[in-house]
């Protein structure tokens, strides 16, 4: 027996079809008289037949302590129609529940084929350079700091940095965009992306799981086992309805004596089709989602997302580029250029802050050499310590040094004021805690930031709130731009923390960020959103939503996502209620029996299903 209930398991699809043509046959052959003296046989025998998937699937459903599925509710009106010998409204109840799972099946299956459509993208052989040659080797067998040779026609093996070469990208499978991107010297590549033209050779940083392919694959598994809070709530109304369904059908019996009064009533109220309707849904809009470049880690984030009343987004990197550039390096009248610039490259190298990462780059561009110092501490959203030939070198924002008793003299600080007040950022270094200069750095706004904002406020957000550990006055002339009323600034991820706390008390809140510090803040968060190819390893996980193609502009539009299946989900309720109300009218009018009811839900099932697939992302 275990192992038919896995093989039907296994081939659920297959074996539904193939059973819902021969209910249609038997009840076809039954109600037209074709086979009369074979009439109840074909009846009785597909009724047992559709009721075995009905039996496997309140076995796993038992299994799983759910006892409110479709299956359980359906198995009601089930019974009491072979106990009353109603052969047809059995075939018809079998009919229906396998018509409900071919429906949910195809709907998984979309599903599916995207992660399937992903798994086509991971390539299995990968050409890396050795000792000279060129080598094709396993794609699990590269490993981070080989150089990866990618050419016309191929998809990315690994996550890593351009070395050499020039190409067009196709990024369509990780972001959306069908554009393809250029990609030269020292630019990133996504693993999972394709070759339209040219070729690269490509130092390997990220490999195996740690790639954003695998990420987005395992993210999307993880999507599909998630069940959103409705569909909790339509489980525990479950609960509520089967155990009412007994006591309602042993009362009604006890005061009518009337089993197909009773069978009528119990069939035209089986909730199966809510069971399916609503996860169908939210299924149908994290599948929508995805084409648009967008992961959601589950429908009850989705659910929360149209809740939300307040926006927090971190500057850098979410409402700007975070494509940082060195515009100037300022060094005091006891420094150099040269030195502010040397020292700046070896204590920025190890940290992946959006700033030292600028400062690293600029001064390996300058210098065309890259130093790695003998220690390096990074302080989250503060800067960075490091050590070199008994030097010590701090780097970091004005507070940070103040924090190192690190004083900056004021010809030094009237200079950095300068730069500011054009919006730029400073951050400052230090030589034996001696302060010799900074680096004044520039980011420009995503030109979708200001109409995404905008457009939140339409949708009637409450509030649009801005963080950033940058100065005051970067910050404002960011805020002011984009129309964002309310900023905080000079904020250390601590500092962020406090921030949502005190707006979490009062709202319910989404934060949108991309850095380290911003893993913290996305996890406090109701619903934490992600900036995806640029994002931190740490952000993306702690996020619920990833945006892939870090377009901002998306937000809106799964917003609207987000209260559309909500509102579908609701509309599914007020179906049910008016077709089982019109239903019980026609029973207890006495226009139709156990057939005709039967006959009546398996038609009326139909529309809240139809109307959870309109479900999808908006313009």
């Amino acid at each position: 027996m275990k192992k038919i209930i896995f093989s039907y398991a296994e081939n659920r699809y297959s074996i539904d079809v193939a059973l819902s043509i021969l209910l249609i046959l038997a009840l076809f052959v039954h109600y037209f008289r074709i086979l009369p003296e074979l009439d109840s046989v074909i009846l009785i025998t597909l009724a047992l037949l559709g009721v075995f998937p009905v039996f496997v699937s309140a076995v796993f459903s038992i299994l799983e302590k759910e006892w409110a599925s479709m299956d359980m509710l359906a198995s009601i009106a089930l019974f009491f129609s072979i106990i009353s010998n109603e052969w047809a409204s059995a075939v018809f109840i079998a009919l229906m529940l396998s018509s409900a799972r071919i429906l949910e099946d195809i709907t998984k299956s979309k599903t599916r084929k995207n992660i399937d459509a992903l798994l086509k993208l991971r390539p299995e052989k990968a050409k890396v350079k050795q000792d000279g040659k060129i080598v094709e080797i396993r794609t699990e067998e590269v490993k981070v700091g080989d150089i990866v040779v990618v050419d016309n026609g191929d998809y990315m093996p690994v996550d890593g940095e351009v070395v050499l070469g020039a190409a067009s990208l196709n990024e369509s499978s990780l972001t959306g965009e069908s554009l393809p991107v250029g990609k030269e010297i020292g630019d990133k590549v996504s693993s999972g992306t394709f070759i339209s033209s040219g070729g690269l050779e490509v130092k390997a940083l990220h490999v195996g799981k740690d790639t954003t392919l695998e990420k987005i694959i395992a993210l999307v598994e993880k999507a599909e086992l998630e069940k959103p809070k409705t569909q909790t709530l339509g489980e525990k109304f479950g609960k509520i309805y089967l155990a009412v369904m007994f006591v309602g059908s042993i009362l009604l019996f006890l005061i009518t004596k009337n089993l197909a009064l009773v069978l009528s009533v119990v069939l035209v109220v089986c909730a199966d089709d809510i069971a399916i309707a609503i996860p169908l849904g939210y299924l149908r809009a994290i599948g929508s989602a995805a084409k648009i470049g967008v992961i959601i880690k589950g429908g009850k984030h989705l659910e929360t997302l149209g809740n939300v009343e307040v926006f927090v987004f971190d500057k850098t990197g979410t409402l700007t580029t975070g494509k940082l550039k060195v515009t100037h390096v300022y060094a005091s009248e006891k420094s150099n250029e040269d030195e502010v610039l040397k020292l700046g490259g070896i204590v920025s190298v190890r940290s992946n802050h959006p700033v030292s990462k600028s400062i690293a780059e600029f001064s390996k561009l300058k210098s065309g050499i890259e130093i790695y110092p003998e220690n390096a501490t990074i302080f989250e959203g503060k800067g960075v310590v490091a050590t070199i030939d008994n030097i010590s070198i701090v780097l970091g924002r004005d507070i940070f040094l103040s924090e190192k008793n690190i004083l900056i003299e004021e010809n030094i600080k009237n200079k950095a004021i300068e730069f500011e007040n054009k919006g730029e950022s400073v951050t400052f270094i230090s030589k034996n805690e001696e302060v010799i200069g900074f680096f004044a750095v520039a980011d420009t706004i995503k030109k979708e930031a200001k109409q995404t904002v905008k457009e939140l406020y339409d949708l009637g957000i409450k509030k649009i709130v801005m963080l950033s550990g940058d100065n005051e006055r970067v910050v404002r002339s960011v805020a002011n731009q984009i129309g964002i009323k309310e900023y905080y600034f000079g904020l250390l991820p601590e500092d962020k923390l406090e921030k949502l706390k005190v707006l979490n008390k009062r709202y319910k809140l989404a934060m949108v960020g991309d850095g380290v510090n911003d893993a913290a803040a996305l996890s406090l968060s109701d619903v934490g959103i992600a900036m995806g190819a640029l994002g931190s390893d740490s952000a993306i996980e702690s996020a619920e939503i990833v945006l892939m193609n870090d377009d901002v502009s998306a937000i809106p539009k799964i917003v609207k996502l987000a209260r559309n299946v909500h509102q579908v989900s609701v509309q599914d309720f007020g179906i049910w209620i008016v077709t089982n109300a019109f239903g019980l009218v026609l029973v207890f009018a006495g226009y139709i029996g156990p057939s005709g009811a039967a006959a009546y839900n398996f038609i009326s099932d139909f529309f809240p299903l139809l109307n959870s697939l309109r479900v999808k992302v908006g313009k």
